[in-house]
């Protein structure tokens, strides 16, 4: 089961801004190695950890990638209200994301 929400440049905007919780967006590209290894485990922070996990293709949106200062990807980006609390860049581990939530909360 696909937890993973697609976001572009017309839902992003309705989606993420209209969030007051805690949530994880995921810059990535199809072509991407690192980022199809990072989606299991993304899929799995979000069941575990109760928490919306959002994808964004940058290939599809650059204009976004842009905006939030995505260079490399994979790159998470944690959200809450609209507004971008912390960024990592690069294959994480599941341990390490959920680090970085706990953080957060």
């Amino acid at each position: 089961m696909n937890n993973l929400i697609n976001l572009d440049d017309i839902t992003f905007e309705e989606k993420i801004k209209n969030e007051n919780e805690l949530v994880i967006i995921n810059f990535s590209a199809e072509w991407c190695g690192p980022c199809k290894i990072m989606n299991p485990i993304l899929e799995a922070v979000s069941r575990e950890e109760n928490i919306k996990v959002f994808k964004v293709n940058v290939d599809d949106n650059p204009n976004l990638a842009c905006e939030f200062g995505v260079d490399n990807i994979p790159a998470t980006i944690f959200f809450r209200s609209g507004n971008k609390l912390y960024q990592v860049d690069g294959l994480k581990s599941k341990e390490e994301i959920r680090e970085k939530l706990n953080e957060l909360k």
